[in-house]
């Protein structure tokens, strides 16, 4: 493998950790919450997939 000088690396994504969140879901009986260490929680979801997709908007939001 050959180096690659640092302007030739593109950039990357901000991580969930590098932006200063990392939600998670949370089970709660028949119900799923997302929550993340800032302090946003999205609403009680039976669907886990629909709790997921809350944790996406909310780490997309700006």
């Amino acid at each position: 493998m050959h180096d690659r000088h640092i302007e030739e690396v593109p950039p990357t994504a901000p991580t969930a950790t590098s932006t200063g969140h990392d939600p998670v879901t949370v089970e709660r009986g028949s119900f799923c919450i997302a929550r993340c260490p800032c302090g946003w929680s999205g609403p009680a979801r039976r669907s886990r997939d629909r709790a997921r997709t809350d944790v996406a908007e909310h780490l997309a939001a700006p």
